[in-house]
């Protein structure tokens, strides 16, 4: 399976950095010129140090990147974090980066498009759009860790929050609520 991940200026990037290194697909990262920014400033890391975990990683400035085309397949597209002005912009067709241009790629050829949306509150607009995008089949994931796992870390409430991500674009996890009951 093919994923790419994006990474916009909201804060939360430890999420999407957890999901690149967990996640075994083979992926490839856009990272904003403002998410590039929050990567630094949360984790103190370069997008390039991600390396280990991508097959390549692409700016959100490059339009001619091979993404940017449906004839170049993937299976989903995981924006985590992401801010409402990228929701904002992917619910009303603005594609003026590589992010949200993926993002109408993925609507128009109906491919798996997962929003893990970090803002509170919401504003109506904002729950509006993410409305307009839930009906064209986009999952919107705001990031909530789960609470009921016995979390005692902040690294357990990422983990127990990037399982639920792994779950939604189709990567079984050994994380869930009494999993040990259905075997």
């Amino acid at each position: 399976m093919r994923t790419i991940v994006g990474f916009t200026g909201a804060s939360g990037v430890a999420y999407g950095v957890d999901f690149l290194r967990r996640c075994p697909d083979e992926k490839f990262l856009v990272a904003s010129k403002w998410g590039r920014r929050v990567l630094h400033e949360e984790l103190g890391l370069k997008a390039e140090e991600l390396r280990p975990w991508v097959k390549d990683i692409y700016s959100d400035a490059d339009l001619a990147a091979p993404f940017s085309s449906g004839s170049n397949h993937f299976d989903s597209f995981v924006i985590v974090p992401c801010s409402v002005s990228t929701l904002s912009k992917i619910a009303n067709g603005i594609a003026d980066t590589l992010i949200t241009r993926i993002a109408q790629v993925a609507l128009k050829e109906r491919r798996r498009l997962v929003i893990a949306l970090r803002e509170t509150p919401l504003s109506t607009v904002a729950l509006e759009n993410a409305l307009k995008l839930s009906k064209e089949g986009v999952v919107i994931m705001p990031i909530s860790p789960p609470h009921y796992m016995g979390v005692e870390t902040v690294d357990d409430m990422i983990e127990g929050y990037v399982d639920k991500l792994l779950n939604t674009v189709g990567v079984e996890t050994e994380n869930s609520w009494k999993r040990e009951e259905l075997e």
